[in-house]
């Protein structure tokens, strides 16, 4: 008997609702897409339609660092808030998983545990957490700090922050809650745990004041590429959303973070690395590349130099546009070092200069499948055979119709390949994803 195919799970990354900064300009796109309640019930509907395991949103708090002319152009300075949205979501969907980004830099940890515990109930257990330690220094501004976090500092802050929020889910036995009507007896005592935590960064009391979540804990997300990201994940995570470029990056990365689990103890198995990929479907290979080619067209010099501000933490409209990038007088930044990272090893694969550089980074820079739905199949089941990653979020070039084109004619030849499901495992994200359940660390089974 044939070797069964490994399976491929897919989120959508949807916020913003197309990563490229030119989307909203796109013919017969959605240009209020990102604050339009009732366009993301329908492509969150969409979603499920196409058998996704997750709706996935980012998150910002604080509006963008970037030079005004080119944050006047920039479709993401508003937005709802991933836990207000989210639940509205659940509303409209039944197995869709739905994963909010927050801080573990600026939010408590107390309520940053009560609103995943919520979703998880609200969704009957389809929500994810994506821990971030946020590196916008524009934030830290608006939570009372001059200054932001350094970047370790950040996150070893994060993995308190992380054994305080699963603590705090697992306040309640699974069965503390009797609600015995006859004796008038709601809830047990002696099945609920105090934290009592106090560290180097954090002090909770708790318990929580909800009953633990549905799954356990809500899936545990983490998105840092940076040595002490990539650890974190191995250490945490249930799911990694991370961006490269190639399919070597890809299988460095898988390995490299695989790896590092088993050095921990945990089972490979039970992390899933989901890499970002930008698609375009076109009816013909060329039809496919001149609609990303309209795509690009769109984006403004002024978006592009502000992104790549942003990649590198400095202003980088100070430098000449048709010059190289001044690689070895960069200055110190306490920004993402993976987003640098990924700017300095383009310059050195491409030589490209600053202007170059800011129109690749103004559009979207990473990884894209673009041709027939035959052609982005067959790319995207190969990255799953050769161990470069365990599926994708995908990142839709412009809404409704890049959606659409990749739910009714890429679903399906991933289907007849036999590497994406036909129905949904289960009614939790982690049984859709074949993540196990957390065992309640204080009251064991």
């Amino acid at each position: 008997m044939p070797k069964a195919k490994r399976q491929m799970k897919l989120g959508a990354f949807m916020r913003p609702v197309s990563i490229h900064t030119a989307a909203w300009r796109y013919p017969g796109g959605t240009p209020d897409a990102n604050f339009n309640l009732e366009a993301l019930i329908r492509y969150a509907k969409k979603l499920e339609e196409g058998l996704f395991d997750a709706f996935f949103m980012a998150d910002h708090l604080a509006v963008l660092n970037m030079p005004i002319e080119a944050l006047k152009r920039s479709a993401t300075v508003t937005s709802f808030d991933p836990l207000t949205l989210l639940p509205a979501l659940a509303m409209h969907t039944k197995h869709l998983g739905l994963i909010a980004t927050a801080s573990t830099t600026f939010e408590p940890p107390y309520m940053i545990a009560r609103r995943f515990a919520s979703l998880d109930h609200i969704s009957n257990g389809r929500a994810g957490w994506n821990i971030v330690t946020t590196s916008n220094p524009d934030a830290a501004l608006n939570f009372g700090f001059e200054e932001q976090m350094e970047h370790d500092e950040r996150y070893a802050r994060a993995r308190e922050f992380y054994d305080v929020v699963t603590g705090l889910w697992d306040s309640f036995a699974e069965d503390a809650f009797i609600r015995d009507v006859d004796s008038g007896i709601f809830w047990n005592p002696e099945r609920m745990h105090v934290l009592n935590h106090k560290g180097k960064y954090l002090n909770v009391r708790g318990p929580l004041n909800i009953a633990r979540p549905v799954q356990g804990w809500p899936l545990i997300v983490q998105a840092g590429a940076s040595e002490a990201g990539k650890q974190l994940a191995a250490e945490t995570a249930e799911m990694v959303f991370c961006s490269y470029r190639t399919l070597e990056d890809g299988q460095a990365f898988y390995k490299d973070v695989k790896g590092r689990m088993a050095a921990v103890g945990r089972n490979p198995d039970h992390l899933k690395i989901l890499p970002g990929a930008l698609v375009v479907v076109g009816d013909t290979e060329s039809e496919a590349r001149e609609k990303r080619a309209l795509l690009d067209s769109l984006v403004h010099y002024d978006s592009g130099i502000a992104s790549l501000s942003i990649a590198l933490g400095c202003d980088a409209s100070v430098y000449d546009p048709d010059g190289p990038l001044p690689v070895d007088d960069l200055p110190p930044t306490q920004a993402s070092f993976s987003g640098r990272e990924r700017v300095l090893k383009l310059v050195e694969r491409e030589g490209l200069t600053v202007r170059e550089l800011a129109g690749r980074l103004g559009g979207y820079s990473g990884m894209s499948f673009v041709g027939t739905p035959a052609q982005i199949a067959d790319e995207m089941a190969h990255w799953i055979e050769v161990d470069a990653s365990d599926g994708f979020n995908m990142m839709f070039p412009y809404l409704p119709a890049g959606l659409d084109d990749f739910v009714d004619r890429v679903v399906p030849e991933l289907q007849r390949r036999g590497v994406f499901r036909t129905a949904y495992e289960g009614t939790t994200l982690r049984e859709n994803l074949g993540v196990p359940r957390p065992a309640n660390r204080f009251f064991p089974a």
